[in-house]
């Protein structure tokens, strides 16, 4: 017990009060700064590297906006001429609602909702849109920009799910160009080598386009073509970060980064991901790429994103215990042991606090994450797993500004709440470090089966699998045991927590009458509502005074619910089973009763809260004296604008 309290008191942070987090609140989303514990014990050489790979990461921001579609960048330059420039009446309605309408392309980094993906509209009058726009000499563009802006026939879905249709052509993503599904797949089956004993990422950094002969090919994303000129200030500022490097395994990993992004050959990235798993030693690290496939509706295409942080020390003490023991989590595993891994290799884990967040990670960004993405990495050389300590405290801190609780309003009863409060945010950390620590390192393909096997569904089960994993060990006694857990009971907070959001609380974020899309939120729908609906009263749904609830009666019974269909998942990933996968997303990720949907939605929005959030760098900023740079410090901005339209002017390249 002594150790658990420890190792508990390492990681709650506490509150600054002279800090205020939540400094902006729009749309369905509220914009929170965080703070970076930590900064201050830097050396300067430290600081410094930080700042460069923070530049680095900031001039890929345009990459992801245009990613996301083709026109984004194109409609953001001139919103940010109207804001930059217009000399008329600020103060009105319209420009008041113009000015809404602007944060929210800010924060979701194009047209389509960050989360929800569906195309959201201005509430000022396309006549007085237009005005801006003449008013600042766009006047020519004015006419398509309007068009794109608020036509609903016109890129409705940043990446469509629809059973009906073809995914590719309903997309609106920037990666296919001309081409459909089956021309795509069929174009990437006729470059794949099944001999390799190295399987290469194929169109991670490319875009798929037809020529005017009608013949299917890429364009690569790399310094000389697509993003080109972003990607040349990104590798000069690496180049920076190189010199002052930690370590000479950090420096060899930058170069192999810019040479990928010199010559665009997924084998160089590869090579940097295999040198990046090795540097367990630094204080900073990062990430920078081409990465997560999420937004490509084949799950194949490499959304750009960026990440600076550095490691905190202390609270890293779990995640070392986690690591170090993760060949007893994978051969105590309910999976078939056939798909266990029977050595684990390398699995670096760690707490870290963000110092800059940029591209498919900014404003919005994971509270973990676990990487490089390929198999054959993981399992021959390991992976990187970390929690984010400092952007899950400024959630919670956020969330104690706030007058009004979700919890309150969806817990069942005072002893759900008491349960929760007390342990809640903290295994709420233990589950997020199990889930990346090593659910996602978990598990291995049967020879023969591909990376890819599982097309449009491979995300969300993905991230099913990490997430059951995950509740499966929040309830085992080798969390006690280890020190991890305070007692036997404080993992019931986290089951709670989790079927109250996966079958009901989570629905908030979603518009009446939309199916469920989102891949993290298909993972929770899933989960949940499967056992629910497999485990014979194991969860209850009541009623009172007209409201709903769900109830967990047996968590042990729930906790081998978990187990089973973590088995299931596993095997269905295994062996490549992408029929068994369809039918468990299609049958319980996707479609919302929706007179509980209706429920959902009155009820949180009676609370007056935000069911997003988003988050504002801190500005790194050189201190010179007599010409030498003698300091790095941080500021915090407190204008959601601001940070926006500086960042436009400053890493505006594309």
């Amino acid at each position: 017990m002594i150790a658990s309290m420890a190792l508990i008191a390492s990681s709650c942070g506490s509150r600054n009060q002279n800090f205020r987090y939540t400094i902006d609140q729009f749309a369905d989303v509220k914009v929170i700064r965080y703070q970076v514990p930590g900064w201050e014990d830097l050396s300067l050489q430290q600081k410094e590297y930080a700042y460069h790979l923070s530049e680095a990461a900031k001039w890929g921001r345009d990459i992801l906006w245009d990613q996301n579609c083709r026109y984004n960048l194109q409609l953001r330059h001139a919103v940010e001429d109207i804001l930059n420039n217009y000399q008329g009446d600020r103060k009105c309605s319209e420009f008041q609602a113009f000015t809404e309408y602007a944060k929210r392309l800010f924060f979701s980094n194009g047209i389509h909702h960050h989360y929800a993906e569906d195309k959201f509209y201005p509430t000022c009058e396309p006549a007085y849109f237009e005005k801006l726009l003449d008013a600042v000499g766009k006047s020519d563009e004015a006419g398509f920009l309007l068009e794109y802006a608020y036509d609903p026939d016109i890129c409705p879905q940043r990446r469509s799910t629809s059973p009906d249709g073809d995914i590719v052509e309903l997309s609106s993503v920037n990666f296919y160009e001309g081409v459909n599904r089956e021309e795509v797949e069929a174009y990437y089956a006729s470059i794949a080598n099944p001999r390799d004993r190295h399987p290469v990422s194929y169109g991670l950094n490319t875009k798929v386009v037809k020529d005017t002969l009608g013949t299917v090919k890429e364009l690569p994303w790399k310094v000389g073509g697509i993003y080109g000129p972003a990607l040349e200030k990104i590798c000069a500022e690496l180049e920076l970060a190189r010199k002052v490097a930690e370590n000479d395994i950090q420096k060899r990993a930058i170069a192999l980064l810019i040479e990928y992004y010199r010559t665009g050959d997924l084998r160089k990235w590869d090579e940097f991901n295999v040198e990046w798993v090795k540097d367990t030693l630094g204080v900073v690290d990062f990430v920078n790429g081409f990465v997560e496939d999420y937004n490509d509706p084949l799950g194949r295409k490499g959304a750009w994103e960026g990440h600076v942080n550095i490691k905190d020390v202390k609270a890293s003490e779990r995640s070392l215990v986690l690591s170090s023991n993760a060949q007893w989590f994978e051969d105590n595993s309910p999976v078939d042991p056939r798909f266990r891994k029977p050595h684990v290799k390398g699995i670096s884990a760690k707490v870290i606090n963000a110092v800059c967040l940029a591209g498919d990670s900014y404003p919005s960004t994971p509270i973990g994450i676990n990487l490089p993405n390929a198999d054959w990495i993981r399992r021959e050389y390991g992976s990187k797993s970390v929690t984010i300590a400092n952007i899950t405290h400024a959630y919670n801190y956020s969330a104690e500004e706030m007058p009004a609780s979700a919890l309150k309003e969806f817990a069942w009863d005072d002893a759900e709440v008491a349960r929760s409060r007390k342990y809640g945010s903290y295994v709420d950390e233990i589950h997020t470090d199990l889930h990346e620590c090593l659910g996602h390192g978990s598990g291995q393909l049967l020879k023969g089966v591909s990376s890819t096997a599982m097309g449009e569904y491979a995300s969300a089960l993905e991230e099913a699998r990490a997430d059951l994993f995950g509740l499966w060990y929040c309830a085992d006694p080798k969390m006690v045991e280890l020190g991890l857990m305070p007692d036997p009971e404080a993992y019931k907070a986290e089951y709670d927590g989790y079927i109250r959001n996966g079958l009901m609380v989570q629905f908030n974020r979603v518009e009446l009458g939309r199916p469920n899309t989102e891949a993290h939120m298909q993972d929770r729908k899933l989960i949940s509502e499967w056992c629910y609906k497999n485990g014979d009263g194991v969860i209850q749904r009541r009623e009172r005074d007209g409201k709903t609830y769900f109830v967990i009666t047996d968590y042990e019974a729930l906790r081998g619910l978990f187990g089973k269909l973590l088995a299931e998942i596993q095997r269905i990933k295994s062996e490549g089973d992408y029929a068994a996968g369809k039918a468990l997303i299609e049958t319980y990720a996707v479609n919302i009763d929706p007179e509980l949907h209706e429920e959902v939605k009155a009820r949180y929005d009676a609370l007056n809260l935000k069911p997003y959030g988003g988050f504002l760098n801190p500005d790194i900023v050189p201190v010179e004296k007599g010409g030498v740079i003698t300091d790095y410090v941080l500021k915090y901005p407190d204008s959601f604008l601001g940070q926006m339209l500086s960042y436009g002017k400053e890493y505006g390249i594309l």
